[in-house]
This record gives C-alpha cells, structure tokens and sequence, in this order.
C-alpha cells in the first residue's frame, strides 16, 4: 500500500527562504521609512477634497456601529474592550484584528449609522491614528492596510469630511497624500493575490479621487497587471474561490465608477475584464442569490451580490462549463448542480483554496440540497480551517480517509509561505455529453494515486426537467494491493433540509418549502453529524455516507436524489 502522507514540496524551500531574507530586513526598512528624509519623497502638493465618493457595497450592520459606540471593537471575530484609553494604545489580540483597526473598518459602520456621536467618535478615531501613526509602523503602513485605508475613506469620508474644522481637514489631506504615494512606492510588498489587486485598486482610486492624473495612470497600470495575473479567460478568479471574484469584481465596479465620474476613460483591459467577471459570477449563484461554496469562499451576501450584478450591462450568462477555473455546471428546470473540477491554485493563491476535488452542490429553485462544509468567515471560528479545507468537509470520494490534496504542515515554510494547499492533484480529466436521459459531466483525478494507487472518477447526469440527479463513483486501482483500502463517498446536506431514513432504506429529504426529494444508492448508507458554515455562522447538520472497500479490482457505487412525486 503506498504512503498516507506526503512530504512538503522542495519547490516552497526557495520562496520560503526569500521571505526569510526579506522578513529579516524589516527593522532597516522601517527605520529608513520614517527618516526625514525619506518623508521627503512623500511631499508635494495635495488635494483640499474628494472629488468622487465611491459607493462600497459590502454590506454595513447597525449593530456594528452599536458596539463601536460602546467601546467594543470587533473585527475578525475578536472583541477589544475600550474604556478611557485610545484603542489605538492597547494591544491587538492578533495581527488580523489589528489590520482591521488600522485599516479603518469602523468607518463603514458608524458612516452607516449617522448620527453626531458616531460622526464623532469616528472624528475622534481619525485623530488619534493621526497623531500616533503619521510615521511609518507596522502593520498600520504595510501597503494592503494603507489600500483599505484609503478606501474607507474615499468611500466614507464625507461623514468625517463635511462641515470639519479647516485645519484638521487640512491635515486628513496631507495624511491622504503621504499614504498614497507611499502605496504607490511599496506596493509590490503587498501580499500576491486579493489584497494586491486591493492595493492596485486603492492606488487608481487615490488618483481619480484626489485629483492626481499621475497617480491615476500608474495605479491603472498597476490594475491592469493584477487583472491580467489574476482574472483568467473565463472570468474566474486565480483562487477559485468564487467569494474573492466578487471581491475582485466590486473593486473594478468602484474604479470603473470613479473613472467615469471624473471624466476619464475606462481602458479597454478593465472593461473587458468586467463584462467577463459578472457572468462567472452568474456561474456561482444558486437560486437563493448566494454562491456556492469552493475554495474558501462563503455563501456572500446575496443582496450585495445582485447590487452588484446590476452594474453589468451587457447582462452575459454563465457559461456551462469553466475550463480555466476548473468549474462544470449542469441546469435543467429550477435544479441547479454545480461540480469542482480544478487542480488546486497556484503559489500563494492557494493559501484558502479546499481539497475537494469532484466536488459538487445541488440546489432546487431556492433551496440548497447537497452542499460543501464551507468555511469560517470570521477568525473566531478559525479552529474549524484545518478540518473545513480537507476532503471530508466536501460532497465527494475519500479515500483512507486522507485528503485529496494537503494543507501544508505545521513548520518554518508554512509559517513563512502561508498555509497552502499542495500534493493535490495533478490531472484531472473531464468531459461533457448529452444523452437522452440529461446532459452528463464525467470527471476523473489521480489526487489518490501517489499515495493510495487509486484513482477517483465521477459520472454526474441531470434529468432534463432536473428532477432528478444520477451519480456513479467509480474507484479504480491502479496497481496489485494485498489488502484492501476503505473509501467513503459523502454528501453534507444544508441545515434547513430535514432527513430522515424510509423503512426501504432510503432517505427522504424534506425542505423547507414542503417539497420532498430522495436518496438512494447500492452501497451501505449511514446518516452522520456535519456542520455548515456558509456564513458567520457554524450550523449544525447532517450528511449521507456510503462506505467500501477497494483492492485489485474496480468499485462502482451508484447513487440518486430525484423529486419525491415528479411526473
């Protein structure tokens, strides 16, 4: 039998050791970075306004502000108590809480609320970073904290901005100008991946909305480098995640809108880039307006989702199968599959990327059915990453109950490169036929094959009226074994979907609209716990497993869900 684990790629050892090398230089940098002379270079003249307030459309909770005002400040799951000291002299009980502070995501929310004390409060907050972080420090001024800076505040500063005091309106203006042109020089330290199209984005906004025509061209050209390494041909995102195309996609809506608004043309690379972005997006939704669940992405807010889709005028659909993301798509009534069928992402892009390879979710109208485990959207529940991105938390085959692909273990190039995904799969093949009994997608990965010698392959076929969706799970050796190795095909059902087991053995699917769906299958069926984390939220469920065994010959298991009740 072959190994169960698989060593660390050598290929991380270069990159690890050059973020060693850079990482070691930290404390020079920062010294030189706050010299006087240094400072120097960030001088020149500054705009007195915004000359265009973007709209951000991620969605703003009252209860956000609500809290700020009582001196809670949460971000990333994690709560900081305030009381008569500046929240900007206490501690950070971690590095992403304290990007957050910096990076001004109070703002948002107390924008959001109105009102004289929340303007306030954020006035006051402004102040004290003013005041205490003008210089460079860290993480206050590494460039993707700056990026989410200036984008609050392009975003929202008219509640601080309007009616302010002259002189410190004056001095946001030449704290403004400092950020931007520090960007603009340190830039490329930003993370490879979203926060760097972040920052690319923060960089095009600083020009159009302050007025500087410079700094414009080079954060276009900075824009249309990331888009061009980041938004593949089919509109899809590097990182597969469908959550950080719409990220990606909010952020060419904001320049595109800034563009326009200060009478600049919108180059041809971003435009096209748009109109490739929103049908992906179409790709991802289920009826119920939120996206599936790949690759470290959430369930998104719907509302901002469809706000957002709105901006797209040439109103293109989603195409049935992705090829550079990696994504087939069967539709057929108001039923809905959608199948993971990519190689894990490249380099950094993979550091929230899942292994669940053949993976797949069912929906009806607005009902999600089958689904993926997820992934925890805030830090609080970061206990759950190591076991959410394995192939258990996916609606798919796992083999001696190891992953498909694996998280980089704990270590020096881990804690350097970030927790990547690796050792996934390498080929995947795929095809898509119609017959008469629905169109089918046939996939196959070798993920299983260096470790187990097994290979995994899918066949998935969708009625035509959609009401029913046939699967066969084939598990083929690819070499003599003298004992055998147990497998396990699993399918996570959504927490609002009822299941219960008929005197038959089959399991009835109830939802929550009354309509009943079934499941069946020629192998032995338990129904264990699962858990969901589409949102904020860890919600308890229930998934459907069918167990084997494969030695020297090849194991099918087929399967069904079908409408209790279709014609």
């Amino acid at each position: 039998m072959g190994k169960p684990s698989r060593p660390t790629p050598l290929s991380l050892v270069p990159e690890a050791l050059g973020v060693a090398l850079w990482r070691s230089g930290t404390g020079l940098r920062g010294w030189t970075r706050r010299t006087w002379l240094y400072r120097r270079l960030l001088v020149g003249p500054h705009s007195d306004r915004i000359a265009f307030h973007p709209y951000d459309a991620l969605p703003r909770r009252l209860e956000d502000a609500d809290a700020l005002l009582r001196g809670r400040f949460r971000f990333e799951g994690e709560t900081v108590e305030v009381r008569d000291r500046s929240v900007f002299d206490l501690a950070a009980p971690s590095q992403e809480w304290a990007e957050g502070l910096h990076g001004f995501a109070w703002l948002p929310p107390l924008a959001a609320a109105g009102g004289d004390a929340a303007r306030t409060l954020a006035t006051n907050l402004t102040t004290q970073w003013m005041r205490r972080c003008s210089r460079y420090r860290e993480p206050a001024w590494l460039p993707h904290v700056i990026a989410r800076r200036l984008i609050a505040v392009f975003c929202h500063g008219r509640f601080i901005l309007l009616n302010s005091e002259m002189l410190w309106r004056s001095k946001v203006f030449v704290s403004l100008r400092e950020q931007s042109r520090m960007l603009q020089r340190i830039i490329s330290e930003a993370p490879e991946g979203l926060p760097r199209f972040e920052a690319a984005t923060a960089l095009a906004l600083s020009g159009a909305c302050l007025s500087d025509a410079a700094r414009l061209d080079a954060g276009l050209v900075r824009l249309n480098q990331e888009i061009a390494r980041q938004i593949l041909p089919d509109g899809g995102h590097a990182s597969r995640s469908p959550e950080e195309l719409v990220d990606a996609y909010r952020y060419v809506v904001m320049v595109m809108d800034a563009l326009a608004a200060t009478g600049h043309r919108v180059p041809q690379d971003l435009r096209s880039a748009h109109d490739r972005m929103a049908p992906m997006i179409r790709f991802f939704r289920h009826a119920d307006g939120g996206l599936a669940l790949f690759n470290g992405g959430g369930e998104s807010d719907s509302r901002m989702v469809a706000g957002l889709l709105t901006r797209d005028e040439v109103r293109g659909q989603p195409f049935a199968f992705a090829p550079h993301s990696g994504y087939q798509r069967l539709a057929a009534g108001r039923t809905l599959v959608l199948v993971e069928c990519g190689t894990p992402p490249a380099n950094a892009y993979s550091v929230n990327a899942h292994a669940g390879c053949l993976s797949f979710e069912l929906s009806a109208a607005a009902q999600r059915i089958v689904v993926n485990c997820g992934t925890p959207a805030v830090a609080g529940h970061r206990k759950w990453q190591k076991a959410l991105r394995a192939t258990a938390a996916h609606s798919t085959v796992t083999v001696a109950d190891t992953s498909s692909a694996l998280v980089l273990g704990d270590g020096w190039i881990r804690r350097l490169v970030g927790p990547r995904l690796v050792c996934g799969p390498t080929k995947i093949e795929t095809r898509r036929v119609e017959t008469d009994k629905g169109w089918t997608v046939e996939a196959a990965h070798d993920g299983y094959e260096a470790a187990f010698g097994i290979r995994h392959e899918r066949s998935l076929t969708l009625s035509p009226q959609g009401l029913a969706l046939a699967g066969l799970d084939r598990l083929v050796p690819q070499e003599d074994r003298k004992t055998g190795i147990v497998f396990a095909i699993r399918f996570h059902i959504h927490p609002d979907v009822r299941v219960s087991t008929a005197q038959s053995g089959d399991v009835i699917l109830k939802l929550p609209n009354g309509e009943g769906w079934r499941f069946r299958a020629d192998a032995p069926l338990n129904v264990e716990e699962s858990v969901y984390v589409g949102g904020d939220n860890v919600r308890r469920t229930e998934q459907l497993v069918l167990t084997g065994a494969v030695k020297n010959k090849s194991v099918e298991i087929n399967w069904m869900f079908d409408q209790i009740g279709a014609a």
